[in-house]
């Protein structure tokens, strides 16, 4: 019986996985067989096409008064704040209304909008994510931004649409399911 040392074993095993990944991708094994398979033109995408949905009318909204919804779907919770103020990402007819996703990108716990700092702020391991600069991790367990939700402004309705997500939503490898 011969042995074989750490080393090799790491070597073969590797090149073992790497064939075998290979021939799954070659063969076409990995490709999706459903019904809800993207279609020909989707595949092409970089991202999937998101869904627009009508969040709130920019005329209806107060300062610092958060409004709650889902998107892009009705697992994803989010919140939208008009600032007061222009802010990076802000759309509106001041630059101050921005949204995002209310699950921490820590482990998934549901942050709350702070008025008085204009933060959010996340109950289960005081994760804190700055509202006024693109949800940017301040403190905390997290290590990314809370996902911004990504809007369009119509001038003439006053509607406020989402329109996308900049960042993974937590617990999810894509956004659209």
């Amino acid at each position: 019986m011969s042995k074989v040392s750490r080393r090799d074993f790491l070597k073969l095993s590797g090149t073992g996985a790497a064939t075998a990944g290979a021939t799954l991708a070659g063969g076409g094994l990995l490709a999706p067989a459903t019904a809800d398979a993207a279609s020909k033109e989707q595949v092409a995408r970089a991202t999937l096409p998101y869904p627009e949905r009508r969040v709130a009318n920019a005329r209806k909204l107060r300062v610092n008064e958060p409004v709650t919804f889902t998107y892009p779907d009705k697992t994803s919770p989010c919140m939208l704040v008009r600032m007061g103020h222009p802010v990076p990402g802000g759309v509106g007819p001041d630059g101050d209304i921005v949204a995002y996703s209310t699950l921490c990108t820590h482990m998934g716990c549901p942050v709350s909008y702070d008025r008085k700092s204009r933060d959010f702020k996340c109950p289960c391991h005081f994760s804190v994510f700055d509202g006024e600069k693109a949800g940017q991790m301040v403190t905390g367990q997290a290590t990314e931004n809370l996902p911004r939700i990504i809007l369009s402004y119509d001038e003439r309705s006053g509607d406020i649409r989402a329109v996308g997500v900049d960042g993974l939503i937590y617990g999810r490898q894509a956004n659209i399911l």
